[in-house]
C-alpha cells in the first residue's frame, strides 16, 4: 500500500496494508455470466453502464470537448482530453477530463464538468489557478532533471535506477502557481524488492526538485487464514486454467520466483485446484473475483477502470519477498511468497485494498502525497474493508480492523483501526493543520474514522463479536446511516467529486455534494455526513 520507501522497515511495516495468505482445497466453476447485476439507480445514482456504452460517451464527450473547454471559460491554449464518463439516473452526466495547455500535458489541472439534464452546468476543479505560463521553453536542459530525478532515486536507495526515456514537458499545476516542468520516470527496484516506477517533477527554469511520487503501491505482511472458496475457470482442452471469463478474463500466474513478465498460467488437469504452489494462485484468484464483485454488484462498476476488462495477477514473485503491490502500467497484482517462501502474501484483503488504487488512479487519481495521499490510502481501507463484509467469508468476517489476521506488531493487535485509528500507535484520529507532513498511511486515519463515524456511529458498541469505542473531536454523540449508505456516498464522490488534489477539506465538499444527489440535501444522510465530518474536525 506504501509508495513511500524512506521510513524504516519497521515503521514501512506497521504501515503497510492488511495482506494475509491461504491454504485451501477448492472446487473450480467453469466460466459463466455473472450470478447478480448492479443495483437499480434512481435519482443521484450512477448507471451501470457497459463497456460499450462507456465507450461511446467518451467519444461523443471528446468530440464536444473544444466547445465545453470555450463553456466553461478555459483559454484558447487549454484542450480537455476525456479520462471517463458517469451518468446518473436523473440524466445529469459527469465527464472527467484531462488539460493540456499549448500541447504540453497539465500535471494537477484536472477537471470534472457535472452537467444536467436541463442543460445547467458545474465544474469540480483541481486547481483554482489560471493555466499559463510565460513561455514553454525551458531555461535548463532535461540532463539536468534526469540528474534531479536520479538524485532522488539516490535518496530513497533506489537499485538499478535508470531514467531510460527522456524527460517531457509539462505543466505543473498541483501545487501553488502553474510552472513550466520537466517529468522524469526512474525505474528501479525498492529496498525491500518491490519495482520501482518513481516519477520525479522538476522546474524547467530552475531545476529544482518540485514533486516526487512511487507509483507503485506495495503491501506486506506475514500472516496465514484458510477457507475454501469457489473459483471461476476456463475449460482448456481436457484440463483447466486460472482464466475468469465472467470477470473481464482476469488471469492468474505463477511466476516461480521470477520479476518480469507473467510467467505461466496456472492450468490443472482436474477443476479441483489447491495443491502445491496453486494454493497461492487459489488465493489471488478468488480475491480478484470478490473485488470485482464487490465493485459490479454493490457500486455497479465492471472492473478497475470500469471497461468490463479484467486485470491479471501474478503470484511467486521473488525470492522471499515479504510485499505484495498494485502496477498502473501492468495492470495487474503481485504477491511475493514472504520470508522464506513460506507465507504468500496473498489474500481477499490485499487483493481488494490494492485494486482499489487502481480504482482511485481510474477515476480522482489522488496525489499520493500530503493529505490527498491519505485519502488516497483511506480509499483503499474503505473498500478493502466494505469487500471483506461483502464477502461474507465465515473464515475472515468482515470487520474495521485493518490488518486484523497478520499480527505485524507480534502481539495478536491490528494494524489500523477505524474506530480510533491512534490506538496503532501513528494514525492520526482528527484534522489538523499538520496532516499533509504525516504519512500518507497515517493521515488516512480522518478519513478512516469518518467511514466508521457514518457506518456505525460513536460511542462503544459491539459489532460482529468485535468491541469497538469510537471518540469524536468536540465529544458530540454521531448517529450511523449504515456501512451501504456511507459505502455509496464515498464512491460517488471519488468518482465524480474528487480530483487529483482533493484535501479533507474538499472531501468534506464532495462527500455532501455526493450524498444530495444520492439522498437528497435535508435528510437524515445529509446531516449524518456533516456530523461525522465535524466530529472529526473538518469544518
Amino acid at each position: 500500500m506504501s509508495s513511500n520507501t524512506s521510513t524504516t522497515r519497521k515503521n514501512s511495516l506497521r504501515a503497510a496494508a492488511l495482506v494475509a495468505s491461504a491454504t485451501m482445497v477448492v472446487i473450480g466453476v467453469q466460466t459463466g455470466s455473472a450470478n447478480a447485476s448492479a443495483e437499480k439507480s434512481n435519482g443521484g445514482q450512477q448507471l451501470a453502464l457497459s463497456a460499450g456504452q462507456r465507450a461511446s460517451a467518451i467519444r461523443d464527450a471528446q468530440g464536444d470537448a473544444s466547445s465545453t473547454a470555450s463553456k466553461i471559460g478555459l483559454d484558447g491554449k487549454e484542450k480537455l482530453i476525456v479520462r471517463d464518463v458517469v451518468k446518473d439516473a436523473d440524466g445529469t452526466v459527469h465527464t472527467r477530463y484531462e488539460r493540456t495547455y499549448d500541447g504540453l500535458p497539465v500535471l494537477g489541472g484536472d477537471l470534472v464538468v457535472h452537467q444536467k439534464k436541463n442543460g445547467a452546468r458545474d465544474v469540480t476543479k483541481a486547481t483554482d489557478a489560471d493555466i499559463a505560463v510565460p513561455s514553454t521553453t525551458p531555461s535548463v536542459a532535461p540532463s539536468t532533471a534526469k540528474k534531479s530525478a536520479l538524485s532522488a532515486a539516490a535518496d530513497q536507495k533506489t537499485a538499478k535506477a535508470d531514467a531510460g526515456q527522456a524527460p517531457r514537458k509539462v505543466i505543473w499545476a498541483a501545487e501553488g502557481k502553474p510552472v513550466l516542468a520537466y517529468e522524469t520516470t526512474v525505474t528501479g527496484v525498492q529496498k525491500d524488492g518491490t519495482p520501482s516506477k518513481l516519477q520525479v517533477i522538476t522546474d524547467a527554469n530552475t531545476g529544482k526538485k518540485l514533486f516526487q511520487n512511487e507509483t507503485v503501491h506495495t503491501g506486506t505482511g506475514t500472516s496465514t487464514y484458510s477457507g475454501s472458496v469457489p473459483l471461476t475457470t476456463t475449460q482448456s482442452g481436457s484440463g483447466y486454467t486460472l482464466t475468469d471469463g465472467a470477470r473481464g478474463g482476469h488471469k492468474t500466474y505463477d511466476l516461480n520466483q521470477g520479476t518480469d513478465g507473467t510467467g505461466a498460467l496456472f492450468t490443472n488437469s482436474s477443476d479441483v485446484w489447491g495443491a502445491g504452489r496453486q494454493k497461492a494462485g487459489v488465493d489471488a484468484h478468488y480475491g480478484a473475483a470478490v473485488t470485482w464483485d464487490f465493485y459490479k454488484n454493490v457500486l455497479g462498476r465492471s472492473g478497475i477502470k470500469g471497461d468490463g476488462v479484467g486485470a491479471y495477477s501474478r503470484v511467486h514473485y521473488g525470492n522471499g519477498y515479504v510485499n505484495a503491490f498494485w502496477d498502473d502500467e501492468c495492470f495487474c497484482m503481485t504477491y511475493g511468497d514472504g520470508e522464506n517462501n513460506a507465507n504468500p502474501l496473498t489474500s481477499l484483503d490485499v487483493a481488494a485494498h490494492e485494486m482499489t488504487h487502481g480504482v482511485t488512479s481510474a477515476t480522482a487519481n489522488l496525489r499520493y502525497s500530503g493529505e490527498s495521499g491519505g485519502l488516497n490510502e483511506a480509499t483503499s481501507d474503505i473498500f478493502g474493508t466494505a469487500a471483506e463484509f461483502y464477502a461474507n467469508n465465515s473464515t475472515d468476517p468482515g470487520d474495521y480492523l485493518i490488518g486484523e489476521k497478520i499480527d505485524i506488531n507480534g502481539d495478536g493487535t491490528p494494524l489500523r483501526y477505524m474506530d480510533k485509528p491512534s490506538k496503532d500507535g501513528g494514525s492520526r484520529d482528527y484534522w489538523s493543520s499538520s496532516l499533509g507532513s504525516v504519512d500518507v498511511h497515517y493521515s488516512s486515519g480522518p478519513a478512516n474514522h469518518f467511514y466508521y463515524l457514518l457506518s456505525e456511529g460513536s460511542g462503544s458498541k459491539v459489532i460482529g463479536g468485535v468491541s469497538y469505542n469510537s471518540p469524536t473531536y468536540n465529544n458530540s454523540k454521531v448517529a450511523g446511516i449504515g456501512r451501504d449508505k456511507a459505502t455509496k456516498i464515498w464512491y460517488k464522490a471519488l468518482t465524480t467529486y474528487f480530483t487529483s488534489t482533493t484535501n479533507y477539506k474538499a472531501a468534506r465538499t464532495a462527500t455532501l455534494k455526493a450524498t444530495a444527489d444520492l439522498y437528497g440535501s435535508t435528510g437524515t444522510e445529509y446531516k449524518a455526513v456533516a456530523a461525522a465530518w465535524t466530529a472529526i474536525n473538518v469544518k
